[in-house]
């Protein structure tokens, strides 16, 4: 049986978008990350796993590393009930992953589209994206392009941009 890591670099393959990988120590912040974006020169985003308090829905929010997460906010902008952080046994079920490698690749794992895909506006333009291939040993670069254009429409998936800016100050 094929690694999640594998599962995503076939994924990607299969759709014929292009990548670089660098593999490297288990990271487990974004602190962490800051090598890889400036070994394969790209904005590595945090990604957040959220649910409303009863565990109605799941979201995948992918944010800039420094954007504040208000859950007022977000909250509001997606039309749900205030969001908090998903167990990993939610995250594992539905994503295949676990904290510390949430991905927006994990999405080819939840084809009956259980999970909800946020963005924050301001990573749309943005030229080169990284992200876990849902392990927390290595990183993968695509273009922006690649990832907004034909990886999520491949999965079927458009995502809801957010604003992460605002003026509320709950935060998580």
């Amino acid at each position: 049986m094929a690694s999640v890591k594998e599962d995503v670099l076939a994924a990607l393959a299969a759709l014929g978008i292009a990548y670089d990988i660098l593999e490297h120590a288990p990271v487990h912040t974004m602190e962490d990350c800051k090598a890889a974006e400036e070994a394969l020169g790209g904005v590595m985003p945090k990604n957040l796993f959220l649910t409303p308090r009863n565990h109605a829905a799941h979201h995948l929010l992918i944010a800039r590393a420094d954007a504040p997460f208000r859950t007022a906010l977000i909250s509001r902008q997606l039309g749900v009930s205030r969001l908090s952080f998903a167990t990993a046994e939610e995250l594992m079920d539905m994503l295949r992953t676990l904290p510390g490698a949430i991905s927006p690749m994990g999405l080819i794992f939840d084809p009956e589209k259980k999970v909800r895909l946020a963005v924050d506006r301001a990573l749309r333009e943005q030229p080169r994206l990284l992200f876990h291939p849902c392990v927390n040993t290595a990183t993968l670069a695509m273009s922006g392009r690649d990832f907004f254009e034909t990886f999520l429409p491949a999965l079927g998936r458009e995502p809801v941009f957010v604003d992460m800016r605002g003026e509320e100050t709950h935060e998580v």
